[in-house]
């Protein structure tokens, strides 16, 4: 897929801006705080209807704006396509070729995109949830239906979770606290499910990437752990016995989640591990090495997309080329040229190994305004 055009209006420091994007290679240069993140940031709001780098849209909407609008045309292998999705303090409202989508899971996935940030390189040695949000929102573009079922599992999740701080263990009703229950879990087993099968694909791609870069001097393998059981064979597994387990451990903390007024088991407690040749590499691994795994993983995203809906999607990489030596770098520049429509933000050009690159274009970012 490649985007031809992307318009913003009202987006951040965008007051109006019509931007032609058909290279492959697309790089927005200029000093920080210019705005040069914004416009990958808009291509992955198009994409999933949501931001990287914050939860709130009120902050995507310009000073002084009452919305903000963002439109592209792309080309994806069964045609042309226009996008146009619309913020405002009302919500959001999402269009594909001038319809109107009544759900927006309906929407995402039309614009498909792998982000590579700085803080990516968390994927592997951050916070759990940092690894969860990144299983989140590759399954979501390529099977939106679990946006949907993410969606749910957070609102229930709330529900029980205020149910659980507002009434007394001993006052509690078991009936009650057994209807949060199947509703959580009959959610949650969907989820666990998609996130072990996700991982499985992705992991064969990561393997063999990691390889690679590493001239197969490590092996790379990457588990999905979920919040109880060890997560083998649950993408295999059938709902009735998964849901029976989760059931299970739910009735058997729940005095201590009474004690805590939270859910301590889920899908929002799991985690992924990675392994270099057997050893953990969150705990043992070196910083290069924890490097080339993350680096492993986002090339292996864009593989898997490209299995999954039979084209690659954009790669966006913010800022994060100054981040990686020069063999990673050449090893990610080598990935993309030529195959995969790449939109770069870079402070100088010192940082990005230009002598890889063939035909990029390139961008001058000031102050909300893009000259070429």
């Amino acid at each position: 897929m490649q985007l031809h055009t992307l318009e913003l209006h009202g987006y951040r420091n965008y007051d109006s801006l019509k931007l032609s994007t058909e290279g492959g290679v697309n790089i927005f240069i200029g000093p920080n705080a210019q705005g040069k993140t914004n416009l990958v940031e808009a291509i992955h709001v198009l994409s999933l209807t949501k931001s990287h780098r914050t939860s709130k849209d009120k902050e995507l909407i310009g000073w002084n704006q009452s919305s903000a609008l963002i439109r592209a045309q792309m080309r994806r292998k069964h045609g042309d396509v226009n996008l146009e999705l619309q913020l405002s303090a009302q919500g959001k409202k999402a269009k594909v070729n001038g319809l109107e989508q009544r759900k927006l899971s309906s929407f995402v996935g039309t614009l498909n995109v792998v982000l590579f940030a700085p803080e990516d390189l968390d994927i592997v040695k951050g916070a759990p949830g940092v690894r969860r949000r990144f299983m989140d929102m590759e399954i979501g573009q390529a099977h939106p239906g679990y946006l949907y079922d993410m969606q749910q599992y957070q609102k229930i999740l709330q529900q029980r979770n205020n149910y659980l701080k507002m009434t007394d263990v001993r006052k509690a009703s078991p009936d009650m606290l057994e209807v949060w229950n199947e509703q959580l879990v009959t959610t949650g087993v969907k989820m666990m499910q998609k996130r072990k099968n996700f991982i499985v694909k992705l992991q064969k791609w990561a393997e063999k990437i990691h390889a690679g870069i590493t001239a197969g001097n490590e092996h790379l393998t990457v588990d999905y752990k979920p919040s109880f059981g060890n997560g083998h064979g649950i993408d295999t597994q059938d709902q009735a016995s998964l849901f029976e387990q989760f059931m299970i451990k739910l009735r058997e903390g729940k005095d201590q989640e009474f004690r805590r007024g939270t859910t301590l088991t889920g899908p929002h407690r799991d985690d992924l591990t990675f392994a270099i040749n057997g050893k953990d590499v969150q705990a043992f691994g070196s910083q290069g090495q924890q490097r080339t795994a993350a680096l492993s993983l986002k090339l292996a995203e864009l593989e898997l997309m490209h299995e999954e809906i039979g084209e690659y999607p954009l790669l966006l990489l913010d800022d994060v080329l100054s981040e990686l030596d020069q063999t990673r770098q050449t090893q990610l520049i080598e990935t993309f040229q030529s195959r995969v429509q790449t939109f770069i933000t870079t402070t100088g050009l010192e940082s990005v190994n230009m002598s890889r690159l063939k035909d990029a274009s390139l961008f001058h970012v000031r102050d909300g305004q893009v000259l070429r």
